[in-house]
């Protein structure tokens, strides 16, 4: 049961801080609804809904049922907030290959966020002692807070079976007037500040709300400091003229169709704008349902698009090399030597290939049979080069692993395509979430993003991250547009490596140091009788 500490008395003449881990904390099962309530909040905060102002209160919930909780408990309560979250969230999971997966995959995602919960609850607990409207309170407990949740966002991120980068507190403000701070942090800088702001917020609730104005100063100075923040420059290289296309062709796993459909469908769509003046024409991802490097018919009908169009095609199919499958964007040219091609460099596990086939046959036989297609992951440049423009490509959910977007950046591309089939999840939010991730990555490297889907919705998304052309979901449509090139590397480009890397390593340290400074110099009596109840299931 629950308990309310209170200070201790000071003695006359004297002042005495109570440690902000001496507060009263909330009840588990108060904890557990204000857990389940911010998982809700958080996906309003993400498209489709998308008010992102609802992120502060999503982390507010999720921190605020963390603080002084046990281990045991802190896994609890993070636990159903991720629960709650990734079920609604992730909900168009499911339209793939039913509920399985869908609860399978917000389960997994639900307890990694929920032993991501117990290092937060650990640094409340450690930090318990400082003076609560202190430098340490006010300042580094945020910004440690900031750390530990980006760090749960990196790992998370790459593990397991290369990971699920999906859902990012950055990734959140691609509406608000934060978002352009992410061209100098990338979005793993920008998730530490955000959730930083937030914890910064809560630390001067803590310490006395409005009877400590000055309390609120660090949090005021970073609100204002990412918003006056403008994108990173880079250097206008002129334009490209692209032509894009959607095809809205039978592109499901389990569309029904015959060979060819999708090629049809794509050079029907593509019609109208053969003999306009273009310098690529781009089709998504999945757009030739054969290997044109293997199927002679395939490449004949593919240089007829190439010749009417009089620039090279970007599509995308299935190609073999040897023994292995690849998810190939090739780029399409008259001359059979000049083409390149880019291969997906993370296929979706239980999507695109199955990860320890012999395992999960065994645990779920038919559902694990319906996956027939095994793609290798590539491992070549994600850019091809066009009339001398060097062209950053991401195939579908390739788009949300950052080192593939620095990787064209810093190998030249001065824009992006996206390619991608969003037919396995009509009706759903899945293609919005995945602009938002297209609009950010606009931002982050101040290059305009062509996205195009097989089935929609569509984009073309300037530098800045603004939508100015688009095209609705199940709709054949095509569209030239003038596409500005850009040259020179944001900031984040630069080091978002290193930050990937130093952010996690930095909070680890901070909270190791945190724990064997706890344990060398304990607490008074008092105050560790007092943090031992406060922390009692």
């Amino acid at each position: 049961m629950a308990t309310t500490t209170l200070a201790t008395p000071a003695r006359p003449g004297t002042t005495t801080a109570t440690p902000v881990d001496r507060t009263a904390r909330l009840p588990l099962w108060a904890a557990l609804a204000v857990a389940g309530a911010g998982g809700f909040a958080l996906d309003l905060a993400t498209p489709a809904i998308g008010w992102w102002p609802l992120a502060l209160v999503a982390v507010t919930m999720s921190l605020i049922s963390l603080i002084g909780r046990s281990i045991l408990t802190a896994f609890l309560v993070g636990t159903v907030f991720g629960a709650v979250f990734f079920c609604t969230h992730l909900a168009w999971v499911g339209q793939f290959l039913g509920p399985l997966p869908w609860v399978a995959l917000a389960s997994l995602q639900a307890v990694l966020f929920g032993a991501g919960a117990i290092p937060i609850t650990l640094a409340y607990r450690w930090t318990g002692r400082y003076r609560p409207r202190g430098t340490v309170q006010l300042v580094a407990v945020p910004l440690l807070i900031g750390g530990l949740w980006a760090t749960r966002e990196v790992v998370m991120g790459a593990w397991p079976y290369s990971g699920f980068p999906w859902v990012r507190i950055g990734m959140t403000q691609v509406e608000s007037p934060l978002a352009q701070a992410t061209s100098w942090t990338g979005v793993t800088g920008l998730s530490l500040l955000v959730v930083a702001l937030y914890a910064g917020i809560l630390q001067w609730a803590r310490a006395g709300g409005l009877r400590f104005l000055r309390g609120i100063i660090p949090a005021a100075i970073l609100t204002f400091l990412l918003v006056v923040t403008p994108q990173f420059p880079t250097t206008d290289a002129g334009t490209l003229r692209v032509g894009w296309v959607q095809g809205n062709g039978p592109a499901g796993y389990f569309d029904p169709k015959a060979p060819g459909d999708m090629l049809a469908a794509q050079t029907a769509a593509s019609r109208s704008l053969l003999g306009q003046q273009m310098d690529l024409l781009v089709w998504p991802e999945g757009s030739v349902d054969s290997d044109p490097l293997r199927t002679p018919t395939v490449a004949t009908q593919l240089d007829r698009v190439v010749a009417a169009a009089g620039a090279p095609l970007l599509m995308n199919a299935a190609t073999t090399r040897g023994e292995d499958v690849f998810n190939t964007s090739l780029l399409w040219t008259a001359d059979a030597d000049a083409r390149q091609w880019h291969d997906k460099v993370n296929p979706v596990p239980f999507g695109e290939y199955v990860p320890d086939r012999w395992l999960y046959e065994r645990i779920v036989p038919d559902l694990v049979g319906l996956i027939q297609r095994e793609y290798t992951p590539g491992s070549n440049l994600p850019v091809v080069t066009v009339n001398d423009v060097d062209v950053g490509l991401a195939i579908c959910f390739d788009v949300i692993y950052d080192q593939v977007i620095w990787d064209s950046a810093r190998a030249g591309a001065e824009l992006y395509v996206f390619q991608t089939n969003n037919a396995d999840f009509r009706g759903t939010d899945e293609n919005l979430q995945q602009l938002a991730f297209a609009r950010m990555r606009a931002i982050e490297t101040g290059r305009a993003v062509v996205n195009v889907s097989t089935v929609g919705t569509s984009q073309v998304i300037a530098p800045e991250g603004v939508t100015t052309d688009s095209v609705g979901v199940d709709t054949a449509a095509a569209q030239i547009s003038t596409i500005p090139l850009r040259t020179g590397l944001t900031a984040a480009v630069v080091i978002g490596p290193w930050l990937t890397g130093l952010i996690p390593v930095a909070a680890v340290v901070a909270l190791t140091g945190l724990g064997i400074h706890h344990r060398v110099r304990p607490a008074s009596p008092r105050a560790h009788a007092d943090l031992r109840r406060s922390t009692r299931v």
